[in-house]
């Protein structure tokens, strides 16, 4: 009889911080959507160019989740959700969200601005790794990676101006005369997306140090895993959409721009709120896959011979790739 207390009374906190997570994720997803399209109407009724829209708007937008996420983990003093949440919402984007959507439609590369992008991310992803190898992220890393984010803030609003007819900008601006709402009420849509996105992330971040103190997980495990997929949801869903209509170069630009997001500006603020000390398994284990990813993204969508191109084939790769670093992640707990 005490033993069935005791089992009870462990497993109410249980399934009070997985409803937490469920209801956190639901919300993120919905919030992160109203976001988006608030910021994008609001944008074009300023004047700012498709491209822009695309590039920073869109990608600031759908990244949105990780920051928040992130940044109150960090301010909580859960540094390894935070680490694991960015890092692993970049290999949630290739190899889960390209693999499911050039699964559903092979995904064509015409734009010239994303053949630029997927050097300037292996680059950055390089440079983010360099920055970990003493195995600190202290506050001066912080700011190198916020600098970076800066100056590629800088060159796409110059790329914006010479590459006017990029098939990028015509999928955006598809995408903006589709959705296209009055400036009041686009506004509202992004003040409300904005206050539900940070109640909904403080919900979720709840949940998951609950649940990882409860169950004995790292903190890392749990942001590489449950936060990672669902703070990548919003690009899910605008890829697999942008793919069905034919919008490859939009399906794209979302996971582009959004590890570059996570890579610079996610890691960046939350060493900046708390420095990070780095576990030995982030560099053994999940900086090694997520540069290989990257790396893998580059050679197959570059087109090094014509335009680029993920096909069905290398999406299913993708996809098994993902699969078997979520199963060893798993196992990694079960053993340990």
């Amino acid at each position: 009889a005490k033993w069935s207390r005791r089992a009870c009374s462990w497993r109410k906190p249980l399934l009070l911080f997985v409803s937490a997570i469920i209801v956190g994720l639901l919300l993120l997803l919905w919030s992160a959507d109203r976001f988006v399209e608030g910021a994008a109407s609001v944008a074009k009724h300023l004047g700012m160019s498709p491209l822009i829209i695309g590039m920073i708007i869109v990608g600031f937008g759908t990244s949105a989740p990780e920051m928040v996420v992130s940044a109150l983990a960090s301010v909580q003093g859960n540094p390894g959700l935070a680490l694991g949440n960015a890092y692993g919402s970049n290999i949630t984007n290739i190899a889960l969200i390209l693999g499911i959507t050039a699964l559903i439609s092979p995904i064509a590369v015409h734009s010239s601005i994303l053949r630029k992008e997927l050097p300037i991310l292996t680059a950055v992803t390089a440079f983010a790794v360099a920055l970990l190898l003493d195995n600190n992220l202290s506050r001066l890393d912080a700011a190198l990676l916020l600098v970076v984010f800066a100056i590629l803030l800088f060159w796409t609003f110059k790329q914006s101006k010479t590459e006017k007819t990029d098939s990028l900008a015509t999928d955006v601006e598809a995408e903006l005369s589709e959705r296209s709402m009055p400036p009041g009420r686009a506004t509202l849509w992004l003040v409300v997306g904005l206050l539900f996105l940070i109640a909904s992330s403080r919900l979720l971040v709840w949940g998951a140090v609950g649940i990882a103190t409860d169950l004995g997980v790292s903190d890392l495990i749990i942001g590489l895993t449950v936060v990672a997929v669902g703070t990548s949801l919003p690009e899910l869903a605008s890829s697999v959409i942008a793919a069905r209509k034919g919008e490859h170069d939009l399906a794209l630009g979302n996971v582009l721009g959004s590890n570059l997001f996570n890579t610079l500006v996610v890691v960046g603020i939350a060493g900046s709120i708390h420095p990070i000390s780095i576990e030995s398994a982030v560099l053994q284990r999940d900086l090694p896959v997520m540069g290989l990813l990257t790396i893998s993204l580059f050679a197959i969508g570059f087109g090094f011979r014509g335009p680029g191109r993920v096909n069905r084939v290398e999406g299913s790769i993708l996809l098994l790739a993902y699969i078997g670093y979520t199963a060893y992640l798993i196992l990694s707990v079960i053993g340990g």
